[in-house]
């Protein structure tokens, strides 16, 4: 007689592959904090997943290291980036193959996801946002990204903007940009205001504090949001997009550097 094994349904942390929080990194102090603290939820929702955190750029441990420290392990790595653009599209995948040893999946960026409407809407609330400005016309949102000169990163931003113009009854939701597209940030505000928006606020679509979500900020009429920081949204997006790369299938191991992310999932 064969016995049957029965597999659990789901099978334990520890034998899964590690998940790699990819952060910009900032000059701001403030960053690395609301990085940990975010990723802190994650391992709390998660426990026993060997969660770790590498940087493109001006923070350590930077990404090649961090993958290194993984040795001939597994992992995946989940962008804390909010759509496709050039770190997502190049810098990340050349990460992966500087480490021919690892076994790597790259997760889909951040971005556009309802779970980040969530978020972008309990931001708004806690700064003052109310139910009364639901469908007013008075009522208009800056959606203040990083911007990027890719069209499909801009393409990214403004599905989030419909999306929580939806969320937000019907209100306009304009986004904007800090570097590399247009318009501004203060260019939106000021083509709210001459279509006649007096109650004008700026969502911050940044995932922790930085120099772009001050400046953005500094530039709210009415109220800015804080940044998404460790939204407990967030930190299930995270595991979303990881498990979802994981159930892409061995084939998700070669990256090509053309890889082409969907644009929400």
């Amino acid at each position: 007689m064969h016995r049957i094994r029965h597999l659990p349904a789901n099978p334990p942390a520890s034998a899964a592959p590690a998940l790699v929080a990819v952060a910009h990194g900032s000059r701001d102090l403030r960053t690395p904090r609301a990085v940990a603290a975010l990723l802190d939820r994650v391992r709390e929702l998660r426990p026993g997943l060997d969660v770790r955190l590498g940087h493109i750029e001006l923070n350590a441990p930077l990404l090649p290291d961090a993958l290194h420290a993984l040795g001939a392990g597994e992992a995946v790595l989940v962008p804390l980036l909010l759509g496709r653009g050039h770190h997502v599209k190049h810098d990340i995948p050349a990460s992966v193959a500087a480490a021919p040893a690892l076994r790597a999946r790259v997760a889909a960026p951040l971005g556009p996801h309802p779970l980040l409407v969530e978020a972008l809407h309990d931001r708004l609330t806690e700064a003052g946002w109310h139910a009364s400005d639901r469908g007013n016309r008075d009522s208009a949102v800056v959606l203040a990204a990083a911007g990027s000169r890719d069209p499909e990163s801009a393409a990214d931003t403004r599905h989030t903007a419909r999306l929580l113009g939806e969320r937000l009854g019907g209100v306009p939701v304009v986004p904007a940009y800090a570097s590399a597209a247009s318009p501004t940030v203060p260019a939106a505000v000021r083509a709210l205001a001459a279509r006649g928006h007096r109650r004008i606020a700026v969502a911050s679509y940044f995932t922790a504090p930085g120099r772009f979500a001050s400046a953005a900020a500094a530039h709210a009429p009415w109220i800015a949001a804080a940044p998404l920081g460790a939204h407990p949204a967030l930190a299930r997006l995270l595991l979303h997009r990881y498990d979802q790369a994981r159930a892409a299938g061995a084939a998700a191991y070669d990256i090509p550097m053309n890889t082409r992310f969907p644009a929400s999932a």
